[in-house]
């Protein structure tokens, strides 16, 4: 799993790709705070040839963002995350994003 971001000098916003290598996958899609951690068409990661899902999004830039994938409706966090922040409502601890 990877995260890229790519800050714009022309808008407040970050792009930010997000890489999830799941060949057995079927649906992988990124939610969070962002999104109201709804799994949209926006949100959906395309797979590619190699097996691999990207997508990117477009982020408000000085933000922090807790996500997670839902990999075939399994909730997963990112290995490569700027932090992760425990969650109540979860339970668990989710990944963050600091742009």
């Amino acid at each position: 799993m990877a995260i890229a971001k790519q800050y714009l000098k022309t808008k407040p916003v970050c792009k930010v790709t997000f890489t999830v290598p799941a060949e057995e996958a079927k649906k992988v899609a990124v939610v969070g705070d962002f999104n109201n951690w709804k799994a949209t068409k926006a949100s959906a990661l395309k797979k590619l040839k190699n097996g691999t899902f990207k997508g990117t999004l477009e982020l408000p830039k000085e933000g922090s963002f807790e996500f997670k994938y839902i990999i075939d409706g399994n909730y997963v966090n990112e290995e490569s995350a700027d932090r992760y922040q425990y969650n109540e409502y979860a339970g668990s601890e989710n990944a963050v994003l600091d742009l």
